[in-house]
């Protein structure tokens, strides 16, 4: 897989939806992930992203694992996506 249509894949499932971070596991030692720095409002419509190329965290290495314990090949089809926790308020409604 091309990094920049990784790159593309990965930053288009964030600005899709309001997820926090989409990462994308190209092989085993290599990862593509984007990061929202700040969580959308409705006054702020600018938005910024970190993106990382390179070696996965702790984290993705122990997804890693586990997806090589399950016999998945890479690159995985599926980007992962992680959300921003739901507040206490909010979920007591």
């Amino acid at each position: 897989m091309n990094s920049r249509t990784a790159v593309d894949r990965v930053i288009s499932v964030l600005m899709a939806g309001d997820a926090r971070r989409a990462t994308l596991f190209i092989s085993p030692r290599e990862v593509v992930s984007a990061c929202r720095r700040h969580r959308r409002n409705r006054r702020d419509r600018s938005e910024d992203f970190v993106l990382k190329v390179g070696a996965p965290n702790y984290a993705e290495r122990a997804f890693i694992v586990s997806c090589r314990k399950a016999g998945e090949p890479f690159p995985l089809k599926k980007v992962q996506v992680k959300f921003y926790p739901a507040k206490k308020w909010a979920a007591k409604k």
